[in-house]
């Protein structure tokens, strides 16, 4: 049971068969001080669950293991929640991680507001091209008036407002790992929406260009800058 963002569970399961793997992922965010010390940001939990849904056995009894160290729901549509994380992940992480800052600093910018809203609407246009029923997690995955309601623009500010002020002053995950020279599980959240994007016929170009980003800084060839909301703004301003 892989306790991981994006695709993993899914990639195992395709390999191994879903009678072999649980899915689940964390809904809190924390970072290490120290080794052995750790800052929790938010209540958060973890949320387990059968890909294929439904609650099983096996599920509750993993549940009730972990549930003695840390709190654990059961989801009986995991898919569908591991796909409204993933649309935070691709904007929300991903783009912290990229520009060295929390979503509540590149929001302050019109290009982070752009970007932002770009990469959340091409991963949200994939998870549905793939038939996803999304789960609500902190807020509605589907923003208010989407796709073309833009009566509902203000509305819309409020819901980035809640984004914000459950994820806004968290260090990313993805940032943790660049600065500590490790490799990150961007080819499981943007690269992965970005191959489905491709093979279902979506276009998902900011994904695509966040992924070649974090490459390149995980070689070594970048850093990461706020500079880097600007080189997506240029690669994508077609």
């Amino acid at each position: 049971m892989p306790i991981q963002n994006g695709g993993v569970a899914r990639a195992l399961a395709d390999r191994l068969g879903e009678d072999k793997i649980l899915g689940g992922f964390s809904n809190l965010g924390a970072t290490m001080v120290e080794p052995g010390v750790y800052e929790q940001k938010n209540a958060g939990h973890l949320l387990i669950g059968e890909l294929a849904g439904g609650v099983s056995e096996r599920v509750e009894r993993v549940a009730r293991a972990l549930g003695r160290a840390i709190e654990v729901k059961v989801s009986s549509n995991l898919t569908g929640a591991i796909w409204s994380k993933l649309l935070i992940n691709c904007s929300v992480t991903t783009l912290g991680a990229l520009c060295s800052q929390t979503m509540r600093q590149y929001m302050e910018t019109e290009v982070g507001k752009k970007i932002f809203r770009r990469t959340y609407e091409e991963a949200l246009c994939v998870a549905l091209a793939m038939g996803t029923r999304l789960e609500r997690l902190t807020v509605d995955p589907i923003p208010p008036g989407w796709p073309s309601n833009f009566a509902a623009e203000e509305r819309y500010e409020s819901w980035v407002e809640a984004v914000i002020a459950f994820y806004g002053d968290i260090k990313p995950s993805m940032l943790q790992d660049l600065v500590r020279g490790r490799k990150t599980e961007i080819d499981f959240i943007n690269g992965y929406v970005a191959t489905l994007g491709h093979a279902s016929g979506v276009p998902v170009h900011m994904n695509a260009a966040i992924t070649g980003l974090v490459h390149q800084i995980e070689r070594g060839d970048l850093q990461p800058t706020p500079d880097r909301m600007n080189d997506l703004a240029v690669q994508t301003a077609d």
